[in-house]
């Protein structure tokens, strides 16, 4: 099994959640816990869902329910210099990313990260490692 960092993107944590998607599920289950995270971006994504869909008893339980489950990083200073570093170099190329996307690229690579994502945006991140685990 790899030891290699994991931090989950909110897609792919929302796979989890609502665990409609065997393959995203079977790849979690050959990851050690110990290491699979999210960021607390990712959290606070989650979060704002929540906030956005009229009162959902049973989802906010099954969000609340993985998110005693999962190890949740802080989003820290060296996190932020990677993002600012990241964004000035992406910006005048006009790779332009949402910022709560960057936040959580910058959040991967100092935390040196495998990225698990199914959203293509990351790609254009060339020092980010990205794992696809609703792909074959």
């Amino acid at each position: 099994m790899s030891t290699v960092p994991h931090l989950l993107d909110t897609n792919i944590s929302s796979y989890i959640i609502k665990g409609r998607h065997p393959l995203v599920d079977r790849r979690l289950s050959n990851i050690p816990t110990a290491s699979t995270f999210i960021s607390v971006v990712t959290e606070a994504e989650l979060r704002y869902g929540l906030a956005r869909v009229a009162p959902a008893v049973r989802l906010e339980k099954i969000v609340g329910e993985f998110l005693l489950k999962v190890t949740i990083l802080p989003w820290d200073s060296a996190a932020a210099r990677i993002y600012a570093d990241l964004r000035a170099t992406l910006e005048p190329e006009g790779q332009t990313m949402s910022n709560l996307d960057l936040m959580i690229a910058a959040h991967a690579l100092s935390c040196k990260a495998v990225l698990v994502t199914s959203d293509h945006a990351f790609t254009r991140i060339k020092k980010l490692k990205i794992k696809d685990w609703t792909r074959f």
